[in-house]
């Protein structure tokens, strides 16, 4: 993931599902595994990540937290400031509300639209965000990807992306890939906002209220009136 300037280019359909328990799940077993190193999530605990998710402590613990941080603690990260300006020029930015900020379509677009580029320091580009100060961290799932270039600009001499092609295959299917890039975005909206599950699962009971008072309403409506003419 990266800072939150703005990038350019079409978005793609995330197709996230927060009631998808087993894609929040398998999130973020990806997320801890291959974004966490560099990027926290503050404003959410472990312990309410598995209240959340269904996990219980010790798979949390065991699995998911590679800091050694307490059950109850922020999910921070172990890299250090100057470590970070050292390799990306900056410390990288904590993701807690980066679906609040940007959208579940930017951030799933963002993790497929990298490819390799020798002229950046980290040999990475992104169609979506160029000159991200980051390598694609899903690269070994993903496959090597390049760009499809454009013809050079008059002006500038820039030749625009028109595409990316997965030229080198990964461990994953296409499919594969597109499904462990929806379950990281699925993860990352729940971590921006952890109560939007409880609010989902309460609004079905609301509704059920409703329309139960509804209709009751109705028959004592009926009662009160069967009489007037």
């Amino acid at each position: 993931m990266s800072a939150f300037a703005s990038g350019g280019g079409n978005l793609m359909q995330s197709g996230t599902d927060l009631g998808d328990r087993a894609s929040l799940q398998r999130g973020a077993a990806l997320y801890m595994n291959y974004c966490s190193g560099c990027h926290s999530l503050k404003y959410l605990r472990y312990s309410r990540m598995a209240e959340d998710l269904g996990l219980t402590e010790d798979e949390v613990m065991q699995n998911l937290n590679f800091t050694g941080a307490k059950y109850g603690e922020q999910v921070l990260v172990s890299l250090n400031e100057a470590d970070a300006n050292k390799w990306f020029g900056k410390m990288p930015p904590d993701l807690s509300l980066i679906a609040r900020v940007r959208g579940s379509d930017w951030i799933y677009t963002y993790l497929k639209s990298f490819y390799l580029d020798e002229s950046r320091p980290l040999g990475w580009n992104n169609k979506l965000f160029p000159n991200a100060s980051m390598p694609n961290p899903l690269w070994q799932m993903q496959g090597l990807q390049h760009a499809e270039y454009g013809e050079p600009d008059k002006a500038t001499g820039d030749r625009p992306v028109h595409g990316l092609k997965v030229t080198t295959p990964g461990t994953q299917t296409p499919a594969q890939f597109d499904q462990s890039v929806r379950d990281i975005t699925t993860f990352l909206e729940y971590a921006g906002e952890p109560a939007a599950l409880k609010r989902e699962k309460l609004g079905v009971w609301v509704v059920l209220f409703l329309a139960a008072f509804t209709f009751l309403a109705y028959l004592l409506k009926s009662e009160y009136w069967k009489d007037v003419h």
